[in-house]
């Protein structure tokens, strides 16, 4: 679970330790393992035509760029603990909310960074639009937030629960 303000990206010990590990995977067993492909495809011949080559360059480059991403966060990282079930709205929270008011138009989401994203539950930033306008409600409250296109939406808070996962 994530909380971020402007510099600071709060993590839970869990997840702290899953970004981590992440890294250290990145910067060792995949590096070799890409550095070894790239070398059997460059023996393969000219490498202007060669496929195998440039997808291996390629899936380099998105490793060292998931690399430069987790070691910014991780120094920026400050490790807490989840937040209190006490039914205001946090990062690292499972967000109900009701649109309009009707309870038949909900959206249940995680509220935390996308580092933290999960397949099981759709996750909005607490930058987004959406997570600026439900931080620190509390159950039952209505709030509101700017549309994209500068009209006011307004949401009301059905559930608002720590993240399991």
């Amino acid at each position: 679970m994530t909380q971020t303000s402007e510099n600071v990206t709060w993590l839970t010990q869990e997840a702290y330790n899953k970004l981590k590990d992440e890294l250290e995977y990145l910067t060792g067993p995949a590096r070799t393992e890409i550095s070894a492909k790239i070398a059997a495809a460059r023996e393969e011949g000219d490498l202007r035509e060669n496929g195998g080559y440039h997808a291996a360059k390629e899936e380099q480059g998105k490793q060292e760029l998931r690399v430069r991403q987790l070691t910014q966060l991780l120094e920026t990282a400050k490790v807490g603990e989840a937040p209190a079930a006490d039914g205001a709205v946090a990062p690292g929270m499972v967000v109900t909310i009701a649109f309009d008011g009707d309870e038949d138009d909900t959206l249940t989401f995680l509220l935390a960074s996308r580092e933290y994203a999960s397949s099981d539950v759709e996750t909005y930033s607490p930058q987004s639009p959406l997570g600026k306008g439900v931080i620190g409600k509390k159950v039952g409250e209505d709030a509101r937030y700017e549309l994209p296109n500068g009209r006011t939406a307004s949401v009301k808070v059905l559930k608002a629960e720590p993240y399991q996962g």
